[in-house]
Protein backbone atom coordinates (compact mmCIF):
# COMPACT_ATOMS: atom_id res chain seq x y z
CA UNK A 1 0.00 0.00 0.00
CA UNK A 2 2.84 2.02 0.61
CA UNK A 3 3.82 1.57 -3.25
CA UNK A 4 0.27 1.93 -4.56
CA UNK A 5 0.86 5.81 -2.82
CA UNK A 6 4.13 6.34 -5.20
CA UNK A 7 1.72 5.71 -8.12
CA UNK A 8 0.56 9.13 -7.61
CA UNK A 9 4.12 10.15 -7.12
CA UNK A 10 4.92 8.68 -10.24
CA UNK A 11 1.88 9.89 -12.60
CA UNK A 12 2.34 13.51 -11.15
CA UNK A 13 6.38 12.94 -12.91
CA UNK A 14 4.67 11.49 -16.24
CA UNK A 15 2.73 14.34 -16.37
CA UNK A 16 5.62 17.13 -16.03
CA UNK A 17 4.65 18.35 -13.16
CA UNK A 18 2.49 20.55 -15.00
CA UNK A 19 4.83 22.40 -16.16
CA UNK A 20 5.08 20.41 -19.95
CA UNK A 21 7.61 17.87 -21.35
CA UNK A 22 5.50 15.31 -19.95
CA UNK A 23 4.69 11.66 -21.67
CA UNK A 24 0.91 11.26 -22.82
CA UNK A 25 -1.32 9.47 -20.63
CA UNK A 26 -2.06 6.55 -23.26
CA UNK A 27 1.69 6.63 -24.33
CA UNK A 28 2.45 6.50 -20.62
CA UNK A 29 0.05 3.54 -19.75
CA UNK A 30 0.58 1.63 -22.70
CA UNK A 31 4.62 1.86 -22.29
CA UNK A 32 4.38 0.81 -18.27
CA UNK A 33 2.24 -2.36 -19.32
CA UNK A 34 5.01 -2.85 -21.95
CA UNK A 35 7.56 -2.84 -19.43
CA UNK A 36 5.33 -5.26 -16.57
CA UNK A 37 3.91 -7.90 -19.14
CA UNK A 38 7.63 -9.91 -19.76
CA UNK A 39 8.32 -9.29 -16.31
CA UNK A 40 4.80 -11.19 -15.22
CA UNK A 41 5.63 -13.45 -17.87
CA UNK A 42 8.68 -15.14 -16.21
CA UNK A 43 7.06 -14.69 -12.90
CA UNK A 44 4.17 -16.95 -14.54
CA UNK A 45 7.08 -19.48 -15.58
CA UNK A 46 9.11 -19.25 -12.55
CA UNK A 47 5.57 -20.23 -10.41
CA UNK A 48 4.40 -22.59 -13.05
CA UNK A 49 1.70 -21.09 -13.65
CA UNK A 50 -0.34 -20.96 -17.55
CA UNK A 51 -2.18 -18.72 -19.05
CA UNK A 52 -6.06 -18.82 -18.89
CA UNK A 53 -8.49 -19.76 -21.45
CA UNK A 54 -11.30 -17.69 -20.45
CA UNK A 55 -15.09 -18.32 -21.70
CA UNK A 56 -16.37 -15.93 -24.60
CA UNK A 57 -18.38 -13.93 -21.34
CA UNK A 58 -15.25 -14.19 -18.78
CA UNK A 59 -12.71 -12.79 -21.92
CA UNK A 60 -15.82 -9.92 -22.31
CA UNK A 61 -15.64 -9.00 -18.38
CA UNK A 62 -11.51 -8.96 -18.43
CA UNK A 63 -11.81 -6.39 -21.54
CA UNK A 64 -13.71 -4.12 -19.96
CA UNK A 65 -11.92 -4.59 -17.04
CA UNK A 66 -8.70 -4.10 -18.76
CA UNK A 67 -10.34 -1.01 -19.92
CA UNK A 68 -11.33 0.25 -16.61
CA UNK A 69 -9.11 -0.68 -13.95
CA UNK A 70 -5.76 -0.90 -16.03
CA UNK A 71 -6.11 1.78 -18.74
CA UNK A 72 -8.82 3.89 -16.94
CA UNK A 73 -7.07 4.52 -13.94
CA UNK A 74 -3.44 5.43 -15.21
CA UNK A 75 -4.86 7.83 -17.78
CA UNK A 76 -7.19 9.76 -16.06
CA UNK A 77 -4.61 9.45 -12.95
CA UNK A 78 -1.91 10.95 -15.43
CA UNK A 79 -4.02 13.73 -16.66
CA UNK A 80 -5.89 14.71 -13.11
CA UNK A 81 -1.98 15.25 -11.97
CA UNK A 82 -1.40 17.65 -14.94
CA UNK A 83 -3.55 19.70 -13.38
CA UNK A 84 -3.54 19.15 -9.40
CA UNK A 85 -1.10 18.62 -6.94
CA UNK A 86 -0.02 15.09 -5.69
CA UNK A 87 -1.31 15.89 -2.08
CA UNK A 88 -4.26 16.67 -3.68
CA UNK A 89 -4.60 13.68 -5.60
CA UNK A 90 -3.26 11.54 -2.64
CA UNK A 91 -6.30 12.33 -0.81
CA UNK A 92 -8.79 11.66 -2.84
CA UNK A 93 -7.46 7.90 -4.02
CA UNK A 94 -7.66 7.50 -0.12
CA UNK A 95 -11.34 6.85 -0.79
CA UNK A 96 -11.29 3.82 -2.94
CA UNK A 97 -12.34 1.55 -0.36
CA UNK A 98 -15.64 3.72 0.24
CA UNK A 99 -16.14 4.45 -3.71
CA UNK A 100 -16.06 0.74 -4.71
CA UNK A 101 -18.81 0.20 -1.23
CA UNK A 102 -20.59 2.92 -3.13
CA UNK A 103 -20.35 1.47 -6.47
CA UNK A 104 -21.35 -1.88 -4.68
CA UNK A 105 -24.87 -0.41 -3.56
CA UNK A 106 -25.90 1.26 -6.63
CA UNK A 107 -24.78 -1.36 -9.47
CA UNK A 108 -25.02 -4.53 -7.46
CA UNK A 109 -28.10 -3.47 -5.20
CA UNK A 110 -26.48 -4.48 -1.60
CA UNK A 111 -27.96 -2.25 0.79
CA UNK A 112 -25.70 0.19 2.56
CA UNK A 113 -25.48 0.00 6.27
CA UNK A 114 -24.56 2.96 9.25
CA UNK A 115 -20.91 2.25 8.97
CA UNK A 116 -20.67 3.16 4.88
CA UNK A 117 -23.10 5.99 5.37
CA UNK A 118 -20.84 7.10 8.20
CA UNK A 119 -17.80 6.23 5.74
CA UNK A 120 -19.18 7.85 2.74
CA UNK A 121 -20.21 10.84 4.91
CA UNK A 122 -16.54 11.41 6.26
CA UNK A 123 -15.15 10.42 2.70
CA UNK A 124 -17.17 13.53 1.43
CA UNK A 125 -16.03 15.52 4.21
CA UNK A 126 -11.94 15.13 3.04
CA UNK A 127 -13.06 15.91 -0.35
CA UNK A 128 -14.74 18.96 0.50
CA UNK A 129 -11.64 20.16 2.31
CA UNK A 130 -9.35 19.29 -0.48
CA UNK A 131 -11.93 21.07 -3.08
CA UNK A 132 -11.74 24.33 -0.52
CA UNK A 133 -8.00 24.42 -0.07
CA UNK A 134 -6.92 23.76 -3.64
CA UNK A 135 -5.29 26.73 -5.35
CA UNK A 136 -4.31 25.51 -8.61
CA UNK A 137 -1.49 22.05 -8.55
CA UNK A 138 0.29 23.84 -11.87
CA UNK A 139 -0.53 27.43 -11.74
CA UNK A 140 -3.44 27.89 -13.23
CA UNK A 141 -5.60 28.37 -10.23
CA UNK A 142 -8.30 26.57 -8.76
CA UNK A 143 -10.66 25.83 -11.25
CA UNK A 144 -7.98 23.70 -13.12
CA UNK A 145 -6.91 22.08 -9.64
CA UNK A 146 -10.86 21.19 -9.01
CA UNK A 147 -10.62 19.84 -12.80
CA UNK A 148 -8.13 17.73 -11.66
CA UNK A 149 -9.11 16.69 -8.91
CA UNK A 150 -12.52 15.34 -10.64
CA UNK A 151 -10.34 13.16 -12.66
CA UNK A 152 -8.52 11.65 -10.39
CA UNK A 153 -12.04 10.61 -8.79
CA UNK A 154 -12.84 9.12 -12.22
CA UNK A 155 -9.88 7.14 -11.85
CA UNK A 156 -10.72 5.65 -8.77
CA UNK A 157 -14.03 5.19 -9.60
CA UNK A 158 -12.90 3.43 -12.63
CA UNK A 159 -11.11 1.07 -9.82
CA UNK A 160 -13.59 0.68 -8.09
CA UNK A 161 -15.39 -0.73 -11.19
CA UNK A 162 -12.23 -2.62 -11.79
CA UNK A 163 -12.20 -4.17 -8.38
CA UNK A 164 -16.32 -5.27 -8.80
CA UNK A 165 -16.10 -6.79 -12.11
CA UNK A 166 -13.79 -9.55 -10.92
CA UNK A 167 -16.70 -10.81 -9.01
CA UNK A 168 -18.78 -11.43 -12.18
CA UNK A 169 -15.99 -13.88 -13.37
CA UNK A 170 -17.86 -17.45 -13.22
CA UNK A 171 -14.58 -19.05 -13.04
CA UNK A 172 -12.02 -17.73 -10.96
CA UNK A 173 -8.49 -17.46 -12.30
CA UNK A 174 -5.18 -16.96 -10.17
CA UNK A 175 -4.27 -13.43 -9.08
CA UNK A 176 -0.82 -14.15 -10.99
CA UNK A 177 -2.25 -15.24 -13.86
CA UNK A 178 -4.87 -12.49 -14.04
CA UNK A 179 -2.49 -9.73 -13.67
CA UNK A 180 -0.71 -10.73 -16.54
CA UNK A 181 -3.88 -11.08 -18.51
CA UNK A 182 -4.65 -7.50 -17.09
CA UNK A 183 -1.46 -6.15 -18.24
CA UNK A 184 -1.19 -7.51 -21.94
CA UNK A 185 -5.06 -6.41 -22.70
CA UNK A 186 -4.27 -3.12 -21.10
CA UNK A 187 -1.51 -3.09 -23.56
CA UNK A 188 -3.47 -3.33 -26.22
CA UNK A 189 -6.52 -0.84 -25.25
CA UNK A 190 -3.76 1.61 -23.84
CA UNK A 191 -1.61 1.38 -27.53
CA UNK A 192 -4.34 1.53 -29.77
CA UNK A 193 -5.59 5.48 -28.76
CA UNK A 194 -1.81 6.22 -28.29
CA UNK A 195 -0.81 5.79 -31.80
CA UNK A 196 -4.14 7.35 -33.05
CA UNK A 197 -4.59 10.77 -30.78
CA UNK A 198 -1.03 10.95 -29.43
CA UNK A 199 1.49 9.95 -31.46
CA UNK A 200 4.15 9.13 -29.27
CA UNK A 201 6.92 8.92 -32.07
CA UNK A 202 6.91 12.79 -32.35
CA UNK A 203 6.96 13.40 -28.84
CA UNK A 204 10.64 13.61 -26.71
CA UNK A 205 9.35 13.19 -23.33
CA UNK A 206 12.23 14.02 -20.32
CA UNK A 207 14.04 11.96 -18.75
CA UNK A 208 12.36 11.96 -15.35
CA UNK A 209 9.03 11.14 -17.52
CA UNK A 210 10.58 8.37 -18.61
CA UNK A 211 12.00 7.25 -15.30
CA UNK A 212 8.43 7.53 -13.45
CA UNK A 213 6.60 5.36 -16.63
CA UNK A 214 9.68 2.42 -15.15
CA UNK A 215 8.98 3.14 -11.77
CA UNK A 216 5.29 2.69 -12.07
CA UNK A 217 5.48 -0.72 -14.20
CA UNK A 218 8.15 -2.56 -12.17
CA UNK A 219 7.54 -0.97 -8.50
CA UNK A 220 4.42 -0.53 -7.88
CA UNK A 221 2.83 -2.85 -10.31
CA UNK A 222 4.96 -5.46 -10.43
CA UNK A 223 6.64 -6.19 -6.58
CA UNK A 224 3.51 -4.59 -5.09
CA UNK A 225 1.55 -6.99 -6.78
CA UNK A 226 4.50 -9.72 -5.21
CA UNK A 227 4.22 -7.88 -1.82
CA UNK A 228 0.20 -7.62 -1.54
CA UNK A 229 -0.19 -11.49 -2.52
CA UNK A 230 2.37 -13.01 -0.14
CA UNK A 231 0.91 -11.01 2.79
CA UNK A 232 -2.60 -11.64 1.91
CA UNK A 233 -2.10 -15.31 1.59
CA UNK A 234 -0.36 -15.21 5.48
CA UNK A 235 -3.31 -12.60 7.40
CA UNK A 236 -6.93 -12.54 6.52
CA UNK A 237 -8.96 -9.91 4.30
CA UNK A 238 -9.82 -8.29 7.60
CA UNK A 239 -6.64 -7.73 8.59
CA UNK A 240 -5.41 -6.86 5.63
CA UNK A 241 -7.90 -4.03 4.57
CA UNK A 242 -6.87 -1.47 7.11
CA UNK A 243 -3.42 -1.01 5.58
CA UNK A 244 -5.67 0.43 2.56
CA UNK A 245 -5.03 3.88 4.50
CA UNK A 246 -1.45 3.32 4.42
CA UNK A 247 -2.00 4.89 0.76
CA UNK A 248 -3.17 8.38 0.53
CA UNK A 249 -0.68 8.85 3.86
CA UNK A 250 2.16 7.80 1.59
CA UNK A 251 0.84 9.82 -1.19
CA UNK A 252 0.96 12.91 0.85
CA UNK A 253 3.95 12.36 2.35
CA UNK A 254 5.91 11.70 -0.67
CA UNK A 255 4.33 14.84 -1.80
CA UNK A 256 5.96 16.90 0.18
CA UNK A 257 9.38 14.75 0.72
CA UNK A 258 10.22 14.12 -3.20
CA UNK A 259 8.41 16.82 -5.16
CA UNK A 260 8.64 19.48 -2.27
CA UNK A 261 5.08 20.24 -2.57
CA UNK A 262 3.88 22.24 0.64
CA UNK A 263 1.21 19.92 3.25
CA UNK A 264 -1.37 22.59 3.46
CA UNK A 265 -4.00 22.48 6.76
CA UNK A 266 -6.83 21.57 4.60
CA UNK A 267 -4.87 18.50 2.75
CA UNK A 268 -4.18 17.57 6.47
CA UNK A 269 -8.30 17.43 7.12
CA UNK A 270 -8.90 15.48 4.08
CA UNK A 271 -6.78 12.44 4.82
CA UNK A 272 -7.88 12.78 8.38
CA UNK A 273 -11.45 12.46 7.49
CA UNK A 274 -10.46 10.06 4.49
CA UNK A 275 -8.40 7.85 7.29
CA UNK A 276 -11.55 8.02 9.61
CA UNK A 277 -13.90 6.92 6.69
CA UNK A 278 -11.60 3.68 6.46
CA UNK A 279 -11.90 3.58 9.90
CA UNK A 280 -15.51 3.83 10.16
CA UNK A 281 -16.05 0.66 7.56
CA UNK A 282 -13.43 -1.19 9.52
CA UNK A 283 -14.90 -1.17 13.07
CA UNK A 284 -17.51 -4.48 13.60
CA UNK A 285 -20.42 -3.48 14.56
CA UNK A 286 -20.98 -2.28 18.52
CA UNK A 287 -22.78 -4.52 20.56
CA UNK A 288 -24.47 -3.14 23.53
CA UNK A 289 -22.98 -4.78 26.69
CA UNK A 290 -26.02 -6.20 29.05
CA UNK A 291 -25.19 -5.25 32.58
CA UNK A 292 -27.03 -7.18 35.16
CA UNK A 293 -28.02 -5.28 38.20
CA UNK A 294 -26.87 -7.75 41.34
CA UNK A 295 -30.02 -9.13 43.01
CA UNK A 296 -30.15 -7.68 46.92
CA UNK A 297 -32.66 -9.63 49.14
CA UNK A 298 -34.10 -7.80 51.48
CA UNK A 299 -33.21 -8.98 55.22
CA UNK A 300 -35.89 -10.24 56.70
CA UNK A 301 -35.94 -8.62 60.70
CA UNK A 302 -38.21 -10.46 61.85
CA UNK A 303 -36.30 -13.70 61.50
CA UNK A 304 -32.92 -11.38 62.49
CA UNK A 305 -34.98 -10.36 66.20
CA UNK A 306 -35.76 -14.04 66.56
CA UNK A 307 -32.11 -14.82 66.15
Amino acid sequence: MVLVGTTVIASRVIAGGGAGGGMGPFTATALRFALAFPVFLLLMRWQGVRLPRPAPRDLAVLVVQAGAGSVGYTTLLISGLALTSAADAGVVIGTLPVVTAMIAVMVLGERPGRRLLVAIGLAAAGMMAVAAGSGGGNGGGGASSLAGTLLVLGAVVCEGLFILLNKKLRTPIAPLALSTVMTGLGFIAAGLPALILERPWAAVPEAAALLGVAWYALVPTVIGFVLWYAGAARVSGAEAAPFTALAPVSAVALAALVLGEAVSLPQILGVACVLAALAALQIPKLQVLKFQVPKFQVPNWASWRRR
